[in-house]
């Protein structure tokens, strides 16, 4: 990069932050020359399929943070260099250098060893060390069943009993059931619709007698017209109550956000009051009904930008940033052990279940699935959903010759042999009695494997390890840098699905040692192999285990 170049850059940073008063003057610009045959993973998960980047040009910035998955402000270079801060940053790669700029004073440069392994194990434990626990075990152990693709915003009592039933009816093993956004009379009234929920203590009954621990969606905003303020905003503007939703400055007003779903208010989860009444509601819901937990949405630091807002913002802690408030979000969770979080800011380490951002129905996004499981376990986050099986954009599914049903079958094979499964459109819905018979056997699959998933989530709650884990983090030094399309389940489960539309065998690399597949036929690695994956078959492959020489 040219001394010029280099200016603008700085130029352009320095202007950027200048516009927002929370942060510092000081811009702190490091460039990094790229080592010959270095790669490095970025904290950037709905970017992960970019990764690792060598030679192509990439730039991010954490301030902005509008990838809506998770963000770690942490970069890992499979030559054992590191960065990261406690606060965000912007990098940029240009194909020779990475280029680190920050306006906070707490971005640390270093190396730990020469591998991915080596530097992932030190910045793990000295950064985020992991926290001894994991989230409940039956999200790991028994498939997930969400409700969103089938009702959408019209989640109902009928429907989904109807659609419970049938998940047992067609021979899937009752696992996490989770009633999607909608449930509720509006956004920050959490209780049940009661047109649309007229019994809801008997839905949580059957529920709970099919098998199923049960999830519900919530997030941190409010309606500005809901019952809410109706009840309650007399009180606060006479002074009665602490208000605590995000003011607009310099008055008690609350101020109004833009999101996806409109218009809302946002929990000031800065202010003791805030962060206490919500989860007065969860638990609410828990002692009430029986919910077993929630699925966490909405919540990105992106929303609690001032560009989201109507009008300027001030918050309890006027020191706050919008990543802050999404990690404050995301801790929430730590007190429901069946949680589950799409949008992040660090928290890595801790008892959190993290999804890969919602998919289209397509090969592209079914690409997508490998390289961001394992960009999860090397940014700390090794409890992972690699989102809805077949996508989680609900207009694929009305029209159902528009549906791939090999997609849907591929995509539940990636998924069976990942920390979590999660179906959403209804299988017996859109595929034929073959592929839905094939899709329950991937369900089948990953409960039996459910046990040793169980074990490796333990293991990694105790040393930081991923469970997902790329060829390179196990077999450095082998060339398999660049191999982001099969993955190891810890260090002897080798798992390569098929994710080309069409493809009746694939290429496998075998790493070091001895793997055998399902039928008993070994192959010894470091090898590459084509094998046979009909449209019945997840080619996988378990190591193994020599006698030592005594």
């Amino acid at each position: 990069m040219s001394w010029l170049t280099s200016f603008i850059h700085l130029l352009f940073y320095v202007y950027f932050w200048s516009l927002n008063p929370l942060f510092a003057t000081d811009v702190q610009q490091h460039v990094i020359p790229i080592q010959p045959g270095e790669r490095w993973w970025a904290g950037v998960i709905a970017d992960a399929h970019l990764f690792p980047i060598s030679q192509q040009s990439y730039q991010f910035d954490f301030c902005a943070n509008t990838a809506g998955n998770q963000g770690q402000p942490l970069l890992l270079s499979t030559h054992g260099r590191f960065v990261w801060s406690d606060d965000p940053f912007a990098f940029q790669f240009d194909g020779k250098d990475l280029t680190v700029t920050s306006k906070f004073n707490s971005l640390q440069i270093g190396q730990q060893g020469e591998t991915l392994k080596e530097v992932y194990s030190h910045v793990s434990q000295k950064y985020f060390p992991p926290s001894g626990s994991i989230p409940a075990s039956q999200l790991f152990t028994h498939p997930q069943f969400n409700t969103w693709i089938e009702f959408t915003y019209q989640q109902n009592q009928k429907g989904i009993l109807e659609y419970a039933r049938k998940i047992a009816e067609h021979g899937f093993p009752p696992g996490v059931f989770m009633i999607d956004e909608g449930w509720f009379v509006s956004y920050g009234q959490w209780q049940f619709d009661p047109v649309r929920f007229p019994d809801p203590h008997a839905m949580m009954k059957e529920l709970k007698s099919l098998g199923f621990k049960v999830l519900l969606w919530v997030c941190p905003y409010m309606s500005p017209d809901g019952p809410f303020w109706k009840e309650r905003w007399l009180d606060f503007i006479n002074g009665k109550e602490t208000i605590w939703i995000l003011n607009t400055n310099n008055t008690q007003f609350p101020a109004v956000m833009q999101w996806w779903d409109g218009f809302s208010n946002v929990i000031d989860l800065s202010h003791p009051q805030g962060l206490a009444w919500f989860n007065k509601q969860l638990d609410f819901l828990v002692e009430t009904y029986g919910i077993d937990g929630f699925k966490f949405d909405g919540g990105d630091a992106v929303h609690y930008s001032q560009q989201r807002f109507l009008s300027p913002t001030v918050s309890y802690d006027k020191e706050i940033t919008p990543n802050e408030h999404s990690e404050l979000f995301v801790k929430l969770g730590l007190d429901y052990p069946f949680n589950e979080y799409r949008a992040a800011w660090k928290m890595a380490g801790q008892p959190i279940a993290m999804r890969l951002r919602d998919k289209r129905h397509d090969w592209e996004d079914v690409q997508k699935l490998v390289p961001g499981s394992i960009a999860q376990g090397l940014m700390g986050y090794p409890f992972t959903c690699p989102d809805m099986i077949g996508g989680g954009e609900y207009l694929s599914f009305i029209d159902l010759e528009s549906v791939d049903q090999e997609l849907i079958v591929r995509a539940a094979q990636c998924h069976a042999l990942m920390p979590m499964m999660q179906f959403s459109v209804a299988p017996w819905r859109v595929l034929d009695e073959k592929n839905l018979h094939i899709c329950v056997e991937m369900a089948q699959l990953h409960t039996n494997m459910g046990d040793e998933i169980v074990t490796l989530a333990k293991e990694s709650a105790k040393t930081g390890e991923p469970i997902v884990r790329s060829l390179d983090y196990e077999f450095p030094n082998n060339g398999y840098e660049e191999i982001t399309d099969q993955f190891l389940l810890g260090s002897s489960i080798l798992v390569a699905p098929v994710v080309e539309k069409g493809a009746r065998t694939r290429t496998v690399v075998f790493p070091p040692g001895t793997w055998k597949d399902q039928e008993g036929m070994e192959f010894v690695g470091p090898s590459m192999e084509i094998v046979e994956a009909p449209l019945e078959k997840l080619p996988w492959f378990r190591k193994v285990k020599t006698m030592s020489p005594e």
